[in-house]
């Protein structure tokens, strides 16, 4: 046994112990404090990107209230967003949040520091654009602590082949890894989803997914300020670049694509898409302004998935399930609460209604975080990270569908060799990003049917 696996093992061992002395002594109140005086049964967290779904990640991980947990070291790419983020954490959280300048750091590499100051059953946050997501997790399993990392997993084909190797060699140590699909963890769409899988609605013919709003993010982009690299902006503003994030889709349709897949049980094998832009000016991100994508599942069913961005327009985000004996709202306007119900019919009349999930909702950002620490306490199997990357696929698979014009299958999508960001290990500041513009400053976009092959021409 190696020194480092040793150490993992005590650690967890000590951990294990721990969690369930602290599970424990929650039932006996004041007690819990002095239980482990002495004891290093805290679980450290380090934040890599500190924007603001990073800043609410940790949020949520030091209101776990299953042990001692603190966040000891930040690193971002950008300093004037580490120190918003810091800022923030320290007046809301005083007593959880021990950064010290030494332990803030900053640029491409910085993130090997910050997991530096872990110990193996430590934590490390990844809330950067998924570009950076397979560099990032290969270091953290070289270093033995656990993960959570945001969606998307994966924005292209190359890096889903990484990133499921990666999630074999994690579980293969035993790393807990926790991936940002809330929604999975929601006790509305839980009980729900076995309903629909015990066959409450009979056999699901149809399903049904909206994300429609104005603006969203930085999905609609201009074009970099004087003096600003593109680099820079091209992080800054990740929606907009495919490179970065996926895009529009890949960053917000992901939730409620998930959910189908998850309503249905299974993954689709192929879709087909249409998209646009419009009223576009001056602006120059890579993203069609509404997508239209049908996913067909194995037995022929279809998911209907349509995306929206433009402001004035009518509104909804939600995801709907028809089967042959009723049909049901998974999800009614957003994330949280999710207000699950089954129908007898088809049109969800109130009167038609038959069941509503009946408790509180608690909400799903935290209890994902309950869950994660809960394993690690426990050690509990936990991977998310095979399912996390199924879902960002399929995503990426109707993203595909939709700029290219083709039908594209899930093999094809997985198999497709092109790589955004081939060289995101290989970024410094200062130097090229993985998209070029042309000499006008504008960046390649999709051209459906012009180009058939791949989502976007790649310059120089």
């Amino acid at each position: 046994m190696s020194e480092q696996t040793k150490t993992t093992s005590t650690r967890r061992d000590f951990l294990v112990k721990s969690g369930t002395i602290a599970a424990a002594t929650t039932l006996v109140g004041t007690s819990a404090p002095h239980v482990h005086a002495a004891e290093d049964n805290t679980i450290q967290i380090a934040l890599v990107g500190c924007g603001g779904r990073g800043t609410g990640a940790v949020v949520n991980a030091l209101s776990v209230q299953n042990g001692p947990i603190k966040l000891v070291a930040m690193a971002d790419v950008f300093e004037d967003r580490l120190a918003i983020s810091h800022r923030s954490l320290s007046t809301q959280l005083t007593n959880k949040v021990d950064v010290p300048d030494e332990r803030k750091f900053i640029g491409f590499e910085a993130y090997k520091q910050a997991i530096d100051c872990l110990k193996p059953g430590d934590v490390v946050i990844f809330t950067t654009p998924c570009a950076f997501r397979w560099v990032h997790f290969t270091y953290a399993i070289e270093k033995g602590v656990n993960v959570f990392m945001e969606k998307p997993v994966t924005a292209d084909g190359p890096t889903s082949r990484k990133m499921f190797e990666l999630a074999k060699k994690a579980e293969e140590k035993n790393l807990k890894v926790g991936v940002g699909l809330m929604v999975r963890h929601c006790k509305a769409r839980q009980a729900l989803a076995q309903k629909i899988h015990d066959g409450e609605l009979g056999d699901v013919l149809t399903l049904r997914a909206y994300r429609m709003a104005g603006p969203t993010g930085s999905a609609s982009t201009a074009p970099a300020p004087k003096g600003m690299s593109d680099l820079e902006w091209q992080i800054r503003r990740f929606h907009a670049f495919l490179w970065a994030s996926g895009g529009a889709v890949s960053d917000f349709l992901i939730h409620n694509i998930d959910e189908g897949c998850w309503a249905k049980g299974e993954w689709p094998v192929q879709a087909i898409a249409s998209g646009g832009r419009h009223y576009r000016g001056t602006t120059v991100d890579q993203n069609f302004d509404s997508y239209s994508i049908e996913f067909t599942f194995g037995d022929g069913t279809k998911m209907l998935v349509n995306g929206r961005t433009i402001p004035g327009c009518k509104t909804d985000f939600a995801t709907y399930v028809h089967g042959t004996k009723g049909s049901a709202i998974f999800s009614t306007a957003g994330h949280v609460p999710a207000r699950s119900r089954i129908f007898k019919g088809q049109n969800f009349n109130k009167d038609e209604q038959i069941w509503a999930y009946p408790d509180r909702e608690p909400n799903p950002y935290q209890v994902e975080w309950n869950d994660l620490i809960q394993a690690i306490r426990q050690d509990e199997t936990y991977n998310e990270v095979e399912r996390g990357v199924k879902s960002s696929l399929v995503t990426s698979m109707g993203r595909m569908a939709a700029h290219t014009g083709q039908l594209i299958t899930y093999d094809q999508m997985l198999n497709c060799d092109h790589e955004f960001a081939p060289n995101a290990d290989k970024l410094v500041l200062g130097g090229p990003a993985p998209l070029q513009s042309d000499a006008e400053g504008r960046y390649p976009i999709p051209l459906p049917g012009l180009n058939p092959e791949r989502e976007y021409e790649v310059l120089g």
